[in-house]
């Protein structure tokens, strides 16, 4: 079964055209199944295209998702109109008496602050604490999965003398993890930061299991032992042109950005980039969906 999602999405004009499946919300209610519900924190400024990206991953599996888009009230989106956030999203205020299969808590141009500093920190500590008796399981990604580790666990980010941006060649290091089934054992994902967590600092956290890695990026992908939260460093919802994007609006900042590694041919700029990731961000999805799916009680309310 695919994503259920509005009718009016405009996600949903783009997955057509990809000749993705997903389903409205009126074709969906003909159906008796009870579909994972899955809860998207949208911190990102670009709210349209991080929806479609992350809509684009969890279409990819046979089992039927509702996802639920959800923004802080304690900031106000400048780079998307006010009408798409007041059809499309609700607020923990709306949403917090009830419960969810999954939370995906995406990342957040904030990483150069502080956590405490961070306008909406208190309101994403709030949804941290409420998804460990409200979801069974939350994807933490980019910003998102330093600010879970942090909360979580007491480990701080650490500032890189520069930018991390490219796409980077990583190794798995458990062979028999769900999470990383039918994943080859050398894959590459996006990455594009400014601070990171040291694998030491991780180490050091009995609860934590480090299962992907990068020798240029760093730690990548880390669970908790309990199966409830997942840490994802890098991008791999990232569309083919993000990294693009991202480096053209900083040459146009005046930031004088280094050209993303291993993403353009030649290295040269002028050239479509090649995605290098798109197959094993889809299993990273399916392996989560399916694992949520074994996992979550078949009521919602027996969510503890």
């Amino acid at each position: 079964m695919p994503i259920k999602i509005p009718n009016t999405l405009p996600a949903a004009e783009t997955l057509k055209k990809e000749n993705i499946f997903f389903m409205t919300e009126g074709r969906a209610t003909t159906q008796d199944i009870r579909p994972l519900r899955i809860l998207l924190l949208n911190l990102m400024p670009t709210k349209i295209a991080t929806e479609t990206q992350f809509c684009r991953l969890l279409s990819n599996t046979p089992i039927q998702i509702e996802i639920e888009l959800i923004h802080t009230h304690t900031h106000v989106s400048k780079n998307t109109s006010a009408e798409h956030m007041l059809a499309f999203y609700k607020t923990f205020d709306d949403i917090k008496n009830q419960n969810f299969d999954g939370l995906l808590i995406t990342g957040a141009p904030v990483e150069n602050m502080p956590f405490e500093e961070v306008e909406y920190w208190d309101e994403v500590c709030e949804i941290m604490e409420w998804s460990k008796t409200h979801v069974t399981n939350t994807v933490h990604v980019c910003w998102g999965a330093q600010a879970g580790l942090y909360y979580h666990y007491g480990i701080n980010k650490v500032q890189l003398d520069k930018k991390l941006s490219g796409v980077y060649l990583h190794k798995r290091e458990d062979d028999m993890s769900d999470y990383l089934r039918g994943m080859a054992d050398m894959f590459y994902i996006p990455h594009s930061r400014n601070t990171t967590v040291l694998r030491e600092d991780i180490e050091k956290i009995p609860e934590l299991e480090i299962l992907a890695s990068s020798d240029e990026a760093g730690v990548f992908f880390v669970k908790s032992k309990n199966d409830r939260q997942i840490f994802i460093m890098g991008h791999p919802e990232y569309d083919s042109e993000t990294l693009n994007n991202e480096y053209v609006r900083d040459l146009e900042a005046g930031i004088n950005p280094e050209i993303p590694a291993n993403y353009y041919p030649d290295n040269d700029p002028t050239k479509k980039p090649v995605n290098l990731w798109r197959s094993q961000a889809s299993l990273i999805y399916i392996n989560w969906i399916n694992h949520v799916y074994q996992e979550t009680p078949y009521s919602l309310e027996d969510i503890k």
